[in-house]
């Protein structure tokens, strides 16, 4: 049976992403619709990549992704469609596939160019079009030619100047745990063991990485790594975003969101486990 994906910064104030699902549950009757997210804020990319970096690994191989996130950001955008582990994904070449991907990703098919005049429906209309077109005889035999996509925006990637690293607010989860744009990785190969301080606002300072909320006393601060690996500010049984002043990055506040993640000379592997 299979199962379509659908993550958009449509919202739920009108009829949009409505008229989107009718199109797709009538064209693909056999395959579950599931939302991942509608509530991206507009135009914000880092947020939309990381959803979709978040939720899709939890999908068996075969299963359709639909990123409806600011299609309307060219006068006729590029619908495309990514292969990768056994997965599909519809865009428009915008820039949120690589930065989802970190740019690893080399499979990818210009489905259409549409129109200034299409409207949602017609993406879903001609994304329907494709995954049937794809279902019937895979996405080698559909007829779409290979495509060199649009990459990621270099300043959405953390800062690293010296011994320190500046990152940025990509999103604010339900609890208000707050998740920077860095991963595990990304902070090992820059911190080699070393101790280390997280400050943001006012002056507030982490020097520990935690395993879990509860590895503090409620109501205190901590820095932890997600289920997606990136690396997040909390407050145990609190709200880190309202206590801390954090929004997400806008291009016109970079010194507001910024935090600041500082290593030390001496090397003190025991503030990471």
């Amino acid at each position: 049976m299979g199962c379509i994906t659908i993550l958009s910064d449509l919202g739920m104030q009108d009829a949009s992403l409505a008229s989107v699902k009718g199109i797709l549950s009538q064209r693909q009757p056999n395959k579950m619709l599931i939302d991942v997210a509608h509530n991206i804020e507009p135009f914000h990319m880092q947020q939309a990549a990381y959803l979709l970096a978040s939720a899709h690994p939890s999908f068996e191989k075969g299963t359709y992704h639909i990123v409806l996130f600011d299609i309307f950001h060219q006068r006729e955008p590029n619908l495309i469609v990514a292969e990768k582990d056994g997965h599909y994904f519809f865009a428009p070449d915008n820039g949120v596939l690589p930065m989802a991907f970190n740019d690893d990703i080399t499979n990818i098919w210009l489905c259409k160019t549409m129109d200034k005049s299409n409207s949602a429906k017609d993406w879903a209309d001609e994304i329907a079009s494709a995954i049937e077109t794809i279902s019937e005889g895979g996405i080698e035999n559909a007829g779409y030619e290979k495509h060199d996509i649009k990459n990621a925006p270099k300043h959405t990637k953390p800062t690293v100047t010296g011994n320190m690293i500046e990152c940025q607010v990509i999103h604010i989860d339900r609890f208000e745990n707050v998740i920077l744009n860095i991963t595990k990785q990304e902070f090992d190969d820059v911190a080699k063991g070393r101790s280390f301080s997280i400050r943001f606002m006012r002056d507030d300072e982490i020097n520990h990485i935690s395993e879990h909320y509860y590895d503090v006393n409620e109501g205190q601060k901590l820095c932890r790594f997600n289920s997606t690996g990136y690396l997040e500010i909390a407050i145990n049984r609190g709200k880190a975003a309202s206590l801390f002043g954090f929004k997400l990055l806008r291009e016109q506040q970079l010194i507001y969101n910024t935090i600041k993640i500082t290593f030390n000379d001496s090397t003190d592997s025991a503030n990471v486990f």
